[in-house]
């Protein structure tokens, strides 16, 4: 455009010229028939630079909405590829995600075979204790009834047949026939579960840790296929850890883990492993504890004390696994 602007001004100097010379070597009365065709030329010249100006604005204003065109295919399409390569991360994030849910999934499947397996193996040799304990009770039993039986066994020599020994030191634990055995030895009577439990818990709570642990013990003792031992294992770790013997309450809280995954307390009592083992300085398996606390129990408030832990700690946790 500029272009043409420029000839166009060139030729209508040159016509002005032309026309001036002209004017100059003839009278203006006697305008000459060259002259006429002269002016009539420049006009023809100026018609054709004219329609070529507007030719060209015509065409340059094509150019300039098919460069805009091509502008605006190119932002959609940029736009497009955008779009394309956010949906694509969001699939692969939605995929790893799953992946890791899956293996979080997997591995707690495992820790619970794992579990149950040892629940199992606890529960077998109990029975088999259980049953030795039976065998050697009952064979007691038959020792202390061949012994009160046989004849003139607990009679004193002095004593005429048919007498009662006279009690001394020979026969003083043994059972005689019809009298009650004063000297046998009493079987200890279990106390009641949930009093001994509560009475622990209360203990436990106003820092009576000796006779909370006592009782605790008892109920280990005298109950340890209830529930209720799986809480009293749960407050015997926290007592350890109270007096910072780590090494015990990790004990306990893996008897928690292993016997109890059922029990209310089992988050808690991974929680504090966890907690223990990092006290110990043992960062690995303390991360890997509190994660595993994530996966299993994601939505309780000990998990949301690992999360806050492990963030303190700047520690990635993995997605899909909140």
């Amino acid at each position: 455009m500029l272009r043409s602007s420029v000839i166009r001004n060139r030729l209508l100097a040159a016509a002005a010229a032309c026309f001036l010379l002209s004017s100059a070597a003839t009278p203006a009365h006697a305008v000459s028939k060259e002259i006429v065709e002269l002016q009539t030329q420049v006009q023809q010249l100026l018609d054709q630079v004219q329609r070529l100006q507007s030719t060209m604005d015509s065409r340059f204003g094509v150019m300039q909405h098919l460069a805009e065109q091509t502008a605006d295919a190119a932002n959609q399409v940029t736009a497009t590829v955008s779009a394309i390569q956010q949906k694509l991360n969001a699939q692969n994030d939605a995929v790893n995600g799953k992946v890791d849910t899956v293996s979080g999934q997997v591995q707690s499947l495992n820790d619970s075979v794992d579990e149950l397996k040892t629940r199992i193996a606890k529960l077998d040799k109990t029975i088999q204790d259980l049953q030795a304990q039976l065998q050697t009770m009952q064979t007691q039993q038959q020792q202390a009834a061949q012994t009160g039986a046989q004849p003139g066994g607990d009679m004193n020599p002095a004593q005429a047949p048919g007498q009662m020994p006279a009690a001394g030191p020979g026969t003083a634990g043994v059972p005689q026939p019809g009298v009650p055995a004063q000297n046998a030895p009493m079987v200890q009577q279990a106390p009641p579960l949930q009093e001994t439990l509560q009475a622990g818990i209360r203990d436990f709570s106003a820092g009576k840790y000796d006779v909370a642990t006592s009782e605790f013990q008892d109920v280990v003792h005298y109950y340890p296929l209830d529930d209720a031992a799986g809480t009293a294992q749960f407050y015997l770790g926290e007592i350890a850890y109270q007096k910072q013997d780590y090494a015990s309450a990790i004990n306990f809280y893996n008897a928690v883990l292993e016997g109890f995954s059922g029990n209310a307390k089992a988050p808690a009592a991974q929680l504090k492993k966890g907690l223990a083992l990092l006290a110990e300085n043992k960062r690995e398996a303390g991360v890997r504890e509190l994660r595993l606390l994530i996966q299993r129990h994601p939505q309780t408030p000990e998990a949301a004390r690992a999360r806050s832990k492990l963030n303190g700690m700047g520690v990635r946790i993995a997605a899909g696994r909140e």
